[in-house]
């Protein structure tokens, strides 16, 4: 090959070498699984950050938000029913018999409650009437047993038909004999200063 042919090729390989070699230099190795790693020499490598697309397109709106549930204020608590007492004076019998008569009212309802004290040393009936306006009566009967314990009788509720002031409740104690002939040992009324006994 003449000297000029062979400084041609050598000339040509120069050239394709000059610009093959920075092409070469430059290009990033693929990691294990076929994406980009950065940096070069025997550093850390850490992965190409993934930036998510934008569509172009409609401007993207805000993400819809629930609205806040609706509180109702907590219904108004059922007013409560104040109790109303109207009684009578304590009373006490010369035997040992005490007691005291009331008329309770409690929203509608209206009854009669005898308070007593048995210390006659022997069991007694009481007989505890209610008189309600128009002439109505409801009367029971307790048993009054021979201790010097307190306790109640009352009659049974009813629809109040007035003011309380309008009802009376009268409690008569007399001891508990089948044939009736004991006599009245006391008489508690809710309205009245009225002092029987034997």
């Amino acid at each position: 090959m003449p000297p000029v042919n062979l400084r041609v090729v050598a000339l040509g390989a120069a050239v394709t070498a000059a610009v093959l070699l920075p092409l070469v230099a430059t290009a990033e190795p693929a990691g294990e699984d076929g994406s980009l790693w950065k940096g070069l020499g025997s550093g850390p490598r850490t992965p190409e950050a993934t930036v998510p697309e934008i569509s172009a397109g409609a401007p993207s709106e805000p993400p819809a938000v629930a609205p806040a549930p609706s509180v109702s204020p907590d219904p108004p608590a059922p007013a409560v029913s104040e109790r109303v007492a109207r009684c009578g004076p304590e009373l006490a019998s010369p035997g040992g018999v005490e007691a005291q008569t009331c008329v309770l009212n409690e929203g509608v309802d209206v009854w009669a409650r005898a308070y007593y004290r048995n210390a006659t040393g022997q069991e007694l009936d009481a007989f505890l009437t209610l008189m309600a306006p128009g002439g109505r009566t409801v009367q029971v009967r307790c048993a009054v047993p021979a201790q010097d314990e307190p306790g109640t009788c009352e009659t049974p509720r009813e629809r109040g038909a007035g003011t309380v002031a309008a009802y009376t409740g009268v409690a008569e104690f007399a001891g508990a004999d089948e044939a009736g002939s004991t006599p009245l040992l006391l008489r508690a009324g809710s309205n009245t200063t009225d002092r029987e006994g034997s």
